[in-house]
């Protein structure tokens, strides 16, 4: 008897975390000699909690899967729903009696560090009640930051938007030759720098903006940094620099934290992180009297589709492709991950490793990728990334406008 499949996103989007969806559908469809129904959870395990999903395959039917590929945001929505560290918790049965209602004998979840640990948790469940469902785990973060890939699906486009958008930035604050100015960007990362780092990629050459790069991975140092930009000052007029949004002191607290930052945090214990450029910029202004400006990239990082990298669509497509196949061959309690075959030319392939050892990890950027002072990133860092940027994917324009396929999540209807 042919089981059925559901597919579900969680956590903050990227660029490309519908082509993933996309790979996982197509997949299935041409496994229907195995595969049933394919469902979408309509806003993560939270919403299949309260039996929110969809049928998937009209989507093929319409001619519409094909625009999922560049649509931007999580087509299915998203949720920051954590699973109870205690198996024994009343949810885990609560998920299964409706697994075995909608006859789901595979489980596929696209996202990040967080959403492994929902499938950790429930392929472990699994284990206790002899369940036979196979729980697949399919990268995606713009952060990076998942162990035992490569890289993650989202990375790829969401540098080649910072590295692009930094190298915009520059050249604005450069048309002012005689007046001193201070540019702080501000770049998603509140562990791991790995998107910070890609603004490297703006410079077209040596001492170009941006000409200091500050990662969460080695403390931050303010009196230094002053002094680092006072040096430059004396030398440059328009100076560039890329903070990401998650740098410490040395002490512990984040650099937002010493200018007015709110105090939410989510689920999974993550406190927002806003205002470190603006703390920074207002900090130089006063003490350096020159003009100064923060730019908060924000979620503009994860959202421009229109900026895609085609090596970061196709490998979103063939990492949600992979997990159909490694279901489909008995596998579970996994996750897809990328392997590097060859760096010149750039050539990638998928493996399979186990999700146990992946949730709740972070990767950082090596600290010998950094310079001996930690205010720049090393060719090492530059070999690694450039060949993830390669290449364009364009959306169907109408009207010169991109056509993306949008669902509307409370009434289930598309917009």
């Amino acid at each position: 008897m042919k089981k059925n499949a559901i597919v579900g996103q969680s956590g903050g989007p990227t660029a490309v975390i519908n082509a993933s969806l996309y790979g996982v559908v197509y997949e299935a469809l041409n496994r229907e000699d195995v595969i049933g129904t394919i469902y979408g959870m309509i806003n993560g395990i939270e919403g299949f909690l309260n039996e929110n999903l969809m049928d998937m395959k009209p989507l093929e039917a319409n001619g519409e899967l094909e625009l999922i590929k560049t649509t931007p945001g999580s087509y299915l929505g998203s949720c920051r729903y954590k699973l109870p560290e205690d198996l024994t918790d009343a949810v885990y049965p609560q998920l299964f009696e409706k697994f075995e209602k909608y006859n789901i004998g595979y489980f596929f979840y696209i996202g990040g560090n967080d959403s492994m640990d929902t499938v950790s948790k429930l392929s472990r469940y699994a284990e206790t009640v002899n369940s036979e469902i196979r729980f697949i785990g399919i990268p995606k973060t713009i952060d990076n930051d998942l162990v035992l890939t490569d890289h993650t699906p989202g990375f790829g486009s969401a540098a080649k938007y910072v590295a692009s958008t930094v190298r915009e930035i520059a050249i604005d604050a450069s048309v002012y030759d005689n007046k001193k100015s201070v540019t702080i960007v501000e770049i998603m990362g509140r562990h791991a720098g790995w998107l910070a780092a890609a603004s490297v990629l703006a410079r077209k050459f040596e001492g170009d903006n941006p000409v200091l790069i500050y990662l969460p991975e080695v403390p931050f140092d303010v009196d230094k940094f002053l002094a680092k930009v006072k040096d430059l000052l004396n030398k440059k007029s328009s100076i560039v620099i890329a903070v990401s949004e998650g740098i410490k002191l040395a002490d512990g607290r984040y650099v937002c934290e010493l200018g007015s930052v709110g105090d939410y945090v989510d689920a999974f214990g993550h406190k927002q992180l806003q205002g470190t450029a603006t703390y920074l910029a207002n900090f130089l202004a006063a003490e350096c009297g020159c003009k100064t400006r923060a730019v908060e990239l924000s979620t503009l990082q994860r959202s421009a589709s229109h900026m895609a990298s085609r090596v970061d669509i196709d490998e979103a497509f063939m990492v949600g492709g992979a997990a159909v196949k490694a279901a489909d061959e008995g596998d579970t309690g996994k996750m897809v991950v990328i392997d590097r075959v060859s760096d010149d030319p750039y050539m990638a392939a998928t493996g399979i490793y186990d999700v146990h050892r992946i949730a709740n990890e972070e990767k950082l950027v090596p600290r010998e990728w950094m310079n001996k002072d930690a205010t720049n990133v090393t060719k090492d860092f530059v070999d690694y990334i450039k060949p993830l940027i390669q290449g364009d994917y364009q959306p169907i324009m109408v009207n010169g406008m991109p056509r993306h396929l949008v669902l509307n999540l409370k009434k289930g209807r598309k917009r």
